[in-house]
């Protein structure tokens, strides 16, 4: 576990999980993104979880690491956010979840499998919840599961089916699931451009809101924003010509958050 904790903190502390791509580390995701300087400018804390498979990848994939109490990854981040609430001030009414890749994957999993801790959650470049499921995998696996129709783009359901997944893996939550912003580029093709629709389907569904409206050009020249509801609770932007992975986006983040 690795944690940043800002120079002037706020009491107590909203937390980010900041979850790194496969072949990454926590480490890396320090160095490449800016949320350790924004948290000094904004008070908040960031743990960066370290993946303990031999590839640095997630394990998305297993029932343990998908279900609520089940044990597995998804598990491991959420004892983290405990430490970070009980050692380090963290507040467990603020705690955020945003990841690249494999990273993204996981942001899912944690808002599909723990919405009562994760409040919001910001995806680059991920799948749907439950959507890189193998039925061999379990936890603690060297190298996590890999579902090749979930990232070729193939494993398409409906907006219901997608829902009924979510809740499935946490049958007792009568409680409101975390706001949802998913980022996707169109040049994708390690994790291919429909999973951003099926996101959207997912999201949609579990958040009871229908589509409202595109808006070309936002946040930047070739992103399309995709409103769903009044876009308070669930957004998604369209990034023409861009590859994996769209790049981070903390201003947006930390607004979408309401921390800044």
């Amino acid at each position: 576990m690795y944690v940043y904790i800002p120079t002037t903190q706020l009491k107590p502390a909203p937390i980010i999980l900041a979850i790194h791509y496969c072949s990454g580390t926590a480490q890396k995701y320090f160095a490449g993104s800016n949320y350790a300087s924004l948290a000094d400018t904004h008070g908040f804390i960031v743990i960066y979880p370290n993946a303990p498979s031999s590839g640095g990848c997630w394990d998305v994939a297993s029932t343990a690491s998908l279900t609520h109490g089940g044990g597995g990854d998804s598990q491991t981040i959420i004892n983290m956010v405990d430490y970070a609430v009980k050692n380090y001030g963290g507040d467990a009414t603020r705690v955020y979840a945003t990841g690249s890749s494999s990273g993204a994957m996981m942001t899912n999993v944690l808002a599909g499998a723990y919405p009562d801790v994760i409040k919001a959650g910001s995806v680059y470049s991920g799948v749907p919840d439950g959507c890189f499921f193998v039925p061999s995998a379990t936890a603690g696996m060297a190298t996590p599961g890999w579902n090749g129709a979930c990232s070729s783009g193939t494993n398409i359901k409906t907006a219901q089916a997608w829902g009924d997944l979510v809740r499935s893996y946490y049958p007792s939550f009568k409680g409101t699931y975390p706001k949802m912003q998913i980022f996707h580029g169109t040049a994708d093709t390690t994790l291919d451009y429909p999973n951003l629709a099926e996101q959207l389907k997912e999201w949609s569904n579990v958040l009871g809101l229908t589509f409202t409206k595109n808006v070309t050009n936002t946040p930047q020249p070739a992103y399309t924003q995709i409103v769903y509801g009044d876009g308070s609770k669930l957004v998604g932007y369209s990034a023409q010509g861009v590859g994996h992975t769209v790049p981070i986006h903390e201003s947006m983040d930390l607004a979408w958050f309401g921390i800044a």
